[in-house]
């Protein structure tokens, strides 16, 4: 610290000599009108699209329309103290978000604030919520299965990694919980989970982190929320927000696995933000580029090649449907933008068959490619069997006596649904269900009463780690099982449909 005048008058003109000389600009407009969290802005010609804006009380909001003289901008903070005539200013910057390991085991918004009042979040890296999808010579082909931990869904739909699938059904037929339980299933795996909630209610996204920090590993995820309260700009960034937050692994080598809940939401927004930003309207008064919104957004999920670190994203996306309708304009969108779906029927959750999948309106576009061998040759004819065996349950359904091949498959049918029934939030491991195909496709759960399944799916993995440990060794290992292996879990299984023979209780 300077202590006398020649001191002060010295560090005065250092001080003088290292402030830069010249003009210094500021790109300042005016806002001519607020609504909804919208405001139309006058006066900055230069702005880029989806640049951010500065408001003279704080506020920050993103250029979304650029007409010759107004600029439509979202607001993504309260807009309760913003008004007409107040001064607007250009960032020259585009909406960034903090990615890295700092931000994994939190609840965060979409503009990496902390929800969760652990305290502020260091991140030394920012990336834009935009960035341009994988190229086709960076990608790699999709052949890692991700285990979901859900039989339906390994058995029959099996996902990879770097796969889009989206799961589609009506308003409460299980679709947050089904890929919660994927996220939980990754606990004991090497893949980071992003969850991003949209538009959901504070309630629902509460169940969700309660169910990730008791059941599965909530230190490699990351929540995401712009809830039903949180601002239209929030809640229309948040899905990009979390597919860079994701990204940053992927580009680092390692696997990342996002599920957007739920997209139907995110372009009810973007409608709602078209509409007071006055653009045309188009089918069900969507702007005409809805469908590219949703595009841009899931092309970024890719499996990377090696040359660019082999890095993986799969994405989950979430979609509503209005009484079981796929036909209708988002849901036929984001169905022709994925590599498969998971339906998710109504009648089948109130029926009990949770989760409710419909096995012949469900298709993955990857499919067995990806499926674990072992898995695989167990489940090579399971959807075909379940498949015949509802056509069949059917017409049994008019009357008169089947012959013994029909009751036969009847049986077996109803097993099959039986073991695809499975509790919320208990994710079975690979060799959980390699024993339970095996079990249901060799016949040796026929004889078991219907309501002995259920006991028997619950205490199948404590047999097997008491009676196969060497079989489980090998699955974790190998991720392959051999022909003596096969047998050792097929004799497991007879002992313990046995003993449930004599003693059902």
């Amino acid at each position: 610290m300077p202590n006398s005048p020649q001191d002060w008058l010295q560090a005065s003109q250092r001080v003088i000599r290292s402030t830069p000389i010249g003009t210094q600009t500021e790109r300042k407009g005016r806002v001519e009108e607020i609504s909804d969290g919208v405001a139309m802005i006058s006066g900055l010609r230069d702005v880029r699209l989806d640049e951010v804006l500065r408001f003279e009380g704080g506020q920050l909001g993103f250029a979304r329309v650029l007409d010759p003289d107004l600029i439509g901008c979202v607001l993504l903070d309260s807009a309760t103290d913003v008004n007409a005539g107040d001064a607007v200013f250009s960032t020259g910057d585009v909406i960034s978000v903090p990615v890295g390991e700092t931000l994994l085991g939190r609840v965060i918004d979409p503009l990496g604030r902390p929800l969760d009042g652990k305290g502020s979040i260091e991140a030394a890296t920012y990336l834009p919520i935009e960035r341009p999808a994988p190229s086709i010579i960076e990608r790699d082909l999709v052949t890692e299965p991700v285990q979901t931990g859900i039989l339906v869904v390994d058995t029959l739909f099996a996902l990879g990694r770097g796969q889009r699938e989206l799961i589609v059904g009506d308003h409460a037929t299980g679709k947050t919980t089904l890929a919660t339980d994927a996220l939980i299933a990754q606990k004991s795996s090497d893949m980071i989970c992003v969850y991003v909630a949209v538009g959901q209610k504070t309630s629902s996204v509460r169940r969700v982190i309660d169910a990730l920090q008791t059941q599965g590993d909530f230190t490699r995820c990351i929540v995401l929320v712009a809830g039903s309260a949180s601002s239209p700009g929030l809640q229309w960034i948040a899905p990009y927000a979390g597919v860079t937050m994701a990204e940053y692994f992927r580009d680092k080598g390692q696997h990342a696995l996002i599920v957007i809940d739920d997209l139907s939401k995110h372009a009810a927004t973007h409608r709602e933000i078209a509409l007071l930003t006055r653009q045309a309207p188009g089918r069900e008064a969507y702007p005409g580029d809805v469908f590219y919104i949703h595009a841009r957004l899931l092309e970024r999920a890719a499996k990377l090649s090696k040359a660019h670190g082999g890095g993986s994203l799969t994405a989950l996306p979430i979609a509503e449907t209005d009484a079981g309708n796929l036909s209708a304009f988002i849901p036929t969108n984001l169905i022709s933008i994925t590599d498969g779906q998971i339906v998710l029927s109504a009648d089948l959750f109130h029926q009990g068959q949770k989760p409710a999948v419909d096995a012949g309106l469900s298709v993955s576009r990857v499919g067995g490619k990806t499926q674990a061998k072992p898995l695989r040759e167990a489940a090579s004819t399971l959807r075909l069997d379940y498949a015949q065996f509802l056509e069949l349950e059917v017409f049994t359904r008019f009357g008169g006596m089947p012959d013994g091949r029909v009751r036969e498959q009847l049986t077996r049918g109803a097993r099959i649904r039986a073991i695809l029934r499975q509790p919320q939030h208990v994710p079975y491991r690979l060799a959980d269900e390699i024993a339970l195909t095996l079990a249901v496709q060799s016949g040796l759960l026929d004889p078991l009463p219907q309501n002995v399944i259920a006991p028997f799916c619950a205490g199948l993995a404590s047999v097997l780690d008491q009676d196969a440990p060497e079989v489980l060794r090998l699955i974790n290992d190998t991720g392959d099982v051999n022909s003596a292996a096969r047998d050792t879990l097929l004799e497991a299984i007879t002992r313990f449909t046995k003993s449930l023979l004599l003693n059902p209780t």
